[in-house]
């Protein structure tokens, strides 16, 4: 077994021991499990890191052309997301959607290190440092937010129905920190995918000639830009609050995930991942 795979080893055991945590913790409303699972995702989260370093540095032509870098990026992307979160709200509520998020990816992108993906190599910084940075960065915030939106749906079906709130639900945050993560997530997130969507298109006419090609992945991104530019609008022009952002929102981030976990892999496009 080589370094780089005992990381990757000891990097799936953290997280994993992170989620289990942060599920009980909160079932139980256990502060100890709480804080264990947070110490359990920044050791994950620092072998992580390096991890990508590694992979990047000893190999950087194999890794950059494979699907196992990516996944494991937005895995990545949501402990960092979560992490901030955490910061400012002192809640490892979140954890709840970011860490088996961050688990699941990476153990995808082990799984998906035979695929490969194509990559101009004139074009790599540019590639991973705009397009793929932000676009798995505002990937991660819209998961934020569509967790945040699915917690903000159920809380206050409970509350109107004047249902007991149990276990668990007694330690939620309230429907003023859900919406609040709903909207700063798509405050940020936004800009942060349309930076990614204007590189991808200046990458795709360095590549193929021209920005627009009618592939698929292209016309489904599109679809989740309009939607997400359209909850974004509605946040700060109209003032929207509360369910019907965080409908939208989760509606966006499904859609992101069909077009990540289908299309990439079954439909016929320029960003597919093949064996």
């Amino acid at each position: 077994m080589t370094l780089f795979e005992l990381f990757q080893y000891v990097t799936i055991a953290l997280y994993l021991t992170g989620t289990v945590c942060f599920f009980i913790g909160s079932l139980k409303n256990n502060k100890v499990l709480g804080k264990l699972g947070n110490l359990s995702a920044v050791g994950g989260f620092a072998l992580h890191t390096l991890d990508l370093l590694l992979a990047v540095t000893l190999y950087r032509g194999t890794v950059l052309s494979g699907g196992y870098f990516y996944f494991s990026l937005l895995g990545w992307s949501c402990i960092l997301v979560y992490f901030g979160l955490w910061w400012k709200l002192r809640s490892t509520f979140f954890a709840l959607t970011a860490s088996p998020l961050a688990l699941l990816l990476f153990l995808v992108s082990l799984a998906s290190q035979s695929l490969k993906v194509t990559l101009p190599a004139h074009l790599a910084g540019l590639f991973i440092g705009l397009h793929i940075g932000t676009i798995f960065v505002s990937i991660a915030l819209m998961a934020m937010a569509a967790g945040a939106g699915v917690a903000f749906i159920y809380l206050n079906n409970k509350i109107k129905t004047k249902a007991n709130l149990t276990g668990m639900e007694k330690e939620m945050p309230s429907l003023n920190t859900f919406d609040n993560v709903n909207h700063w997530s798509i405050i940020i997130g936004f800009p942060l995918y349309t930076l990614s969507l204007a590189s991808g298109f200046l990458w795709a006419r360095a590549a193929f000639t021209k920005m627009f090609s009618w592939d698929p992945k292209e016309i489904v991104t599109l679809v989740v830009w309009f939607l997400f530019a359209f909850v974004f609008h509605q946040r700060i022009m109209v003032g929207w609050r509360g369910k019907k952002p965080a409908i939208l929102v989760i509606i966006v981030f499904v859609i992101t995930m069909i077009s990540l976990w289908g299309i990439n892999f079954f439909v016929p496009t320029h960003h597919s991942f093949k064996v």
